[in-house]
């Protein structure tokens, strides 16, 4: 596959993202309890959780898709929600936002027209994601004939097509083969080096090791946020998954 071309503007990179005493609730029920956190510009972090610990919910807020009830989220001097930033970020949801009745090709399209991309720069970049994601022989085909892994990646060349400065990625990698997943995750490596910054749900133990931080929820809590080494430094079994046995233990719950 070919390399995307990631050329950063340095003096119009965001730099730190700030989660501070975040909460969010839905009919009263708590989802996310005091979140707080910093993202370096130019990491990769992995938002790690069992079902329903809120690592989707925590991407809408990051977006601004969804307001905290309490509680900021700054991207440097930026708070969220703020829709000049939305230009700014990439979004891939858990749940493909895509047009069926469109080709991929048409899709990734719509997108730029979107984000007012120039036309000049339309082709190319769709030449480029569609090459990233191995769908440029399928780029004419509708997406309502496409495979579940197809829509997937085709999501994700989405939320690449305007040369995002950070990407918010919900489980990127689901129903994709392991070959094609270790070509993403070095393309997100190389995105990194080039100074974008990389935020990654994901229930693939695997994949926190390609990650420079670690955020792990349970039950809308952050229990722990660190690199893997010192995570696994706090267990017995050398494995991240441990933790969060330990987390049900304590409050008396079970990990799903």
């Amino acid at each position: 596959m070919t390399p995307l071309d990631m050329t950063t503007d340095k003096e119009n990179t965001l730099m730190d993202i700030v989660l501070s005493g975040v909460f969010k609730s839905f009919d009263k029920d708590p989802v996310i309890k005091d979140l707080s956190f910093m993202v370096k510009s130019g990491d990769i972090i992995g938002l790690l959780g069992p079902s329903g610990s809120g690592k989707t919910t925590t991407i809408r807020l990051l977006i601004g898709a969804i307001a905290a009830d309490s509680g900021s989220i700054t991207f440097d001097d930026v708070t969220v929600p703020n829709l000049n930033l939305l230009k700014r970020i990439g979004l891939m949801p858990q749940n493909d936002a895509l047009y069926d009745d469109l080709s991929g090709e048409d899709n990734l399209k719509f997108f730029a027209e979107l984000y007012a991309m120039k036309k000049s720069e339309v082709k190319k970049r769709i030449d480029e994601v569609l090459s990233l994601v191995d769908l440029s022989a399928d780029r004419k085909k509708y997406v309502r004939n496409y495979s579940g892994g197809m829509k997937k990646r085709l999501s994700l060349a989405v939320a690449l097509i305007h040369e995002p400065e950070v990407l918010l990625l919900d489980e990127p990698t689901v129903g994709i083969d392991p070959v094609l997943r270790r070509s993403v995750w070095s393309q997100f490596k190389d995105m990194k080096e080039a100074g974008k910054t990389l935020i990654v749900s994901t229930h693939v133990m695997d994949e926190v090791y390609e990650c420079d931080k670690v955020a792990l929820l349970y039950n809308g809590e952050l229990i722990y946020y660190d690199t893997v080494q010192n995570l696994l430094s706090k267990t017995k079994s050398g494995k991240v998954d441990e933790l969060f046995f330990m987390a049900a233990q304590q409050k008396g719950g079970e990990v799903v």
